[in-house]
């Protein structure tokens, strides 16, 4: 069995052949998918997956989006949470130091969705680019209670262990699939069994060979056989690690999975 543990399959990338994408993923043993949200126009379109047995769903705001955010957006975040039990957890949210003239409205919205994760005791799902320290440490400050995962990990295994040390998992994805991310893979190669959960930020984040072409579930298989390879695993031991750990992040039902 196999998780997609962060999976933007709401998008209108999908709008034309969603039902075909997941089919798609089911024939190579992806059981369960975790779609987290963008912007406030696209949490419905978020929570009506939620209506899918095979699918959980976070509501956040992403920094990428930050200029599209409004302040009236957190008040409606947290209304959100407080009525959708379905939800999972906060996010996407977080920092992209690619960025810098929107960093001080990504730093308020992130602080801001961290205190709503506080409140509703829910992990948050991390969004975290060029910015590992900084948002390590600004975590260490709050301790959370669910911690969390850092989506789309590509940094070093110091930089790894911070996050560890503050109970969060690490989102491997992509990445991990390009010969020239030797850092990562040295990464990868040194984690605990139960540090990372395994994603394909589909549409985004192409494999190799894959890119500019749209990121689809179906391709974690062949995350998981890199992953594998690294680490001197068998494929069957990480799936099974990897969704047992996203499984335990997000509290996910083993009746939906």
């Amino acid at each position: 069995m196999l998780v997609d543990a962060h999976c933007h399959l709401d998008f209108a990338h999908f709008d034309g052949d969603r039902t075909e994408v997941f089919k798609a993923a089911k024939a190579v043993g992806v059981a369960h998918f975790v779609v987290p949200g963008t912007t406030r126009s696209r949490w419905q379109q978020v929570l009506a997956l939620a209506e899918r047995a095979d699918t959980s769903v976070c509501l956040g705001l992403h920094p990428y989006f930050v200029e599209q955010h409004q302040e009236v957006d957190i008040a409606a975040l947290d209304h959100m949470l407080s009525h959708y039990s379905e939800v999972v957890a906060v996010g996407e949210c977080g920092i992209d130091g690619r960025f810098s003239d929107t960093l001080e409205a990504q730093w308020y919205y992130f602080d801001a969705q961290l205190a709503l994760a506080k409140q509703h005791g829910l992990p948050v799902v991390v969004h975290c680019v060029h910015a590992n320290d900084q948002v390590a440490k600004r975590l260490r400050q709050l301790k959370l209670p669910k911690a969390g995962l850092i989506h789309a990990f590509s940094g070093s295994i110091e930089q790894a262990t911070k996050f560890l040390d503050l109970g969060f998992k690490l989102g491997l994805g992509g990445a991990v699939t390009y010969e020239r991310a030797r850092r990562l893979h040295r990464t990868v190669a040194a984690l605990p069994d139960n540090a990372f959960v395994l994603e394909t930020d589909s549409p985004d984040m192409p494999l190799s060979g894959y890119q500019g072409m749209r990121n689809e579930p179906c391709r974690i298989s062949q995350i998981c056989a890199v992953v594998s390879k690294l680490r001197g695993q068998s494929e069957n031991h990480v799936a099974a690690q990897s969704s047992a750990t996203a499984t335990q992040l997000f509290d996910l039902n083993f009746t939906k999975c």
